[in-house]
C-alpha cells in the first residue's frame, strides 16, 4: 500500500531518469513562453543524447519561459523506467509512438495522485479517507499497467470520480469559514492586494496577471486556479489546498510569500520581501498632494 509522501509515491520529477519524455512528446507553438515551434513527437533542439538540457541554467533567457512551469509530477520516470523497463525511445524507435501516447496519460493519473495524497494529510478529511486511500491505490495501480490499458484508459471518467472525493474534501477543510465562492471566476488582473480570501473556492479561477500581495489565501481551494503571472509577494499559502508545484511555478512571489510545506520557492523568484503599505493619517481634502493622485477624491480604491 502506497504512503502519501510525494518523494515514496514517485510524484517528484526525477530528470536523470527520464529519456527527456517531455522535450519529446510535448507540442509548442512560438510564443513568449517558447522561442520555437516544436511539433509533438520532435526532440527539442536543446535536447542532448544524454536526454538532458543544454541551456537548463538559460532557459527563461533564452525564450524557454513555459519550460520552466511544467512539470510532470514524475510521470516522466514512471514511463521511461516502469512502462518501458528502462529501454528508451533512441534504444528501441519502434515504441516511441506507444511512449510518447502514454506519457500524458501518467501524468494525469500522477497529478491526481498528487491531490488525493495530500486529502489524505488533512484531519478535516478524515470522514472521507477510507474512500480517498481506495482511489490513491486504484489510481496508483493505474499508473502501472500495460501500455495497451493506458492507452485505453478513459482518464476524464476516473478523473470525475476522484473529482467527487476531492470536492468533499474541500468542503469538509473549508466547513465553518465564510470563504468566497469564486469558483470559475474571471479574475484576470484582478486588484485583490491584501484581501482576505481565506478558505475561499477558487477552483479553476483566472487569476492570470492578478495582484495579490499580502493576500491571505489559508484553507483557498485552488485546484485547477490559473495562476500565470499572478504575484504573490507576501501572500499567505500556507494551508493552502490543491496547491501545485507548476502553479507557483506560473506565479511570481518573494521571500516574505509563505508556502505549503510540500512545495518549494521557485528559483526565479526574487529574494526580497513584500512589505505592505503602512497606512498614514489621510490627507487633507483639497491639498495640493490629493491631486490628479486619485487619493482623497472620495473613490475607495480597490486593495
Amino acid at each position: 500500500m502506497p504512503g502519501t509522501n510525494p518523494r515514496e509515491l514517485g510524484l517528484l520529477a526525477d530528470c536523470e531518469s527520464c529519456f527527456g519524455l517531455c522535450c519529446v512528446a510535448l507540442p509548442f507553438s512560438a510564443s513568449a513562453d517558447f522561442a520555437v515551434d516544436k511539433n509533438a513527437g520532435e526532440p527539442c533542439r536543446n535536447l542532448r543524447d544524454d536526454f538532458r538540457c543544454s541551456i537548463h541554467a538559460q532557459l527563461r533567457e533564452r525564450g524557454f519561459p513555459g519550460c520552466t512551469v511544467y512539470d510532470c509530477f514524475g510521470a516522466g520516470q514512471k514511463v521511461s523506467q516502469v512502462t518501458f523497463q528502462g529501454t528508451s525511445w533512441r534504444q528501441a524507435p519502434g515504441t516511441a509512438g506507444q511512449m510518447y501516447a502514454v506519457f500524458p496519460v501518467v501524468r494525469q493519473l500522477h497529478e491526481l495522485l498528487w491531490y488525493l495524497a495530500e486529502a489524505l494529510t488533512l484531519e478535516a478529511a478524515r470522514p472521507v479517507h477510507a474512500e480517498l486511500r481506495d482511489a490513491l491505490d486504484a489510481t496508483e495501480r493505474l499508473t502501472r499497467e500495460s501500455v495497451d490499458v493506458l492507452k485505453k484508459l478513459d482518464v476524464p471518467a476516473h478523473r470525475a470520480e476522484v473529482n467527487v472525493l476531492l470536492l468533499r474534501t474541500s468542503e469538509l477543510v473549508r466547513a465553518g469559514s465564510k470563504g468566497k465562492e469564486r469558483r470559475g471566476a474571471d479574475l484576470i488582473g484582478a486588484k485583490l492586494a491584501g484581501a482576505d480570501l481565506r478558505a475561499a473556492n477558487l477552483r479553476g479561477a483566472y487569476l492570470i496577471g492578478a495582484d495579490l500581495r499580502g493576500a491571505d489565501l489559508r484553507e483557498a481551494d485552488l485546484i485547477g486556479a490559473d495562476l500565470r503571472g499572478a504575484d504573490l509577494s507576501g501572500a499567505d499559502l500556507s494551508g493552502a489546498i490543491f496547491l501545485t508545484q507548476p502553479q507557483l511555478n506560473a506565479a511570481t512571489g518573494d521571500a516574505a510569500t509563505r508556502l505549503p510545506a510540500a512545495l518549494i520557492r521557485p528559483a526565479h523568484w526574487p529574494t526580497t520581501r513584500y512589505e505592505r503599505p503602512s497606512r498614514g493619517p489621510a490627507p487633507r481634502r483639497g491639498s495640493g498632494s490629493d491631486r490628479g493622485s486619485g487619493r482623497g477624491s472620495g473613490r475607495r480604491r480597490r486593495g
